[in-house]
């Protein structure tokens, strides 16, 4: 039976690394539809689809963090039997950190690395005021800001009409999020921020330091919140770096400890 989690279809039995891919707010796997082409052989890029979008937008979107995280740990669980790494970019950075500490609590294979992309380091107070029930005009402000939404789109009222419910149960699943402290995760952590990010400046990064106790580092690269597209190929080759002892000779990855930016 087809796997609705699963973008671009089910894992390939072939691949010595997986890399799970997991959409910022309003995105959906089409976002990483590029990757697999900038991966190296043997990782395979797996774009995960959430409900309300993509291939199931007829789907009710989930709008509270845990139940999603536990919903992502049920997908996964049968593909985890081999080494695998999570990326997640603004909410999808989130959501990414709560998976991993939802597969520890079910006590599943943890990933080997964990890739935060563009996303604020658990407990940083918000900056901006709640808009998943603001009016629909406020919602669509907000799209302008951040930056990631083609102009031609916001302008096309039926299909900005389809697509505000998913928009606006994310935002409430970032705008309701609770963070509950826990040890910190014994995965390796990089995490990716932008230049010129408005809504996640690089300052607010170095909290992720405290989250890993396999080691983390920090790199910033050019651009505003959406700087993982442009620099698509540059965040893949940090990946597969990183990753390259999977890769290469079937060891475990680098373990990479504090870094500079």
């Amino acid at each position: 039976m087809h796997n609705p989690w699963f973008g671009r279809g089910e894992p390939e039995q072939g691949a010595a690394v997986r890399l799970f891919c997991l959409p910022y707010a309003g995105g959906s796997a089409a976002a990483y539809r590029g990757w697999p082409a900038l991966a190296p052989g043997g990782l395979q890029v797996c774009p995960l689809e959430l409900p309300g979008r993509g291939g199931r937008i007829g789907e009710p979107p989930l709008s509270r963090m845990r139940p999603l995280a536990d919903a992502l740990a049920g997908a996964l669980a049968p593909h985890l039997d081999r080494p695998y790494a999570v990326f997640g970019h603004s909410m999808g950075g989130l959501l990414a950190f709560e998976l991993a500490r939802t597969l520890r609590r079910r006590e599943l294979p943890p990933p080997a690395h964990l890739f935060v992309s563009g996303a604020a380091a658990p407990g940083t107070p918000r900056n901006r005021p709640p808009i998943h029930g603001a009016p629909d005009a406020d919602v669509l402000d907000e799209l302008r800001l951040l930056g990631g939404t083609p102009r031609e789109m916001l302008d096309d009222e039926e299909l900005m009409a389809l697509m505000l419910p998913t928009l606006r149960a994310d935002f409430s699943l970032l705008e309701t999020y609770e963070y509950r402290p826990e040890p910190p995760l014994g995965v390796p952590l990089t995490v990716f921020g932008g230049t010129d990010d408005p809504l996640v400046p690089v300052r607010v990064l170095d909290g992720w330091r405290g989250q890993s106790a396999a080691g983390a580092r920090l790199r910033v690269l050019p651009g505003g919140h959406f700087f993982v597209h442009p620099a698509a190929a540059e965040v893949m080759a940090v990946i597969a770096g990183t990753l390259g002892g999977y890769l290469s000779r079937g060891l475990p990855p680098q373990q990479v400890g504090e870094g500079g930016r």
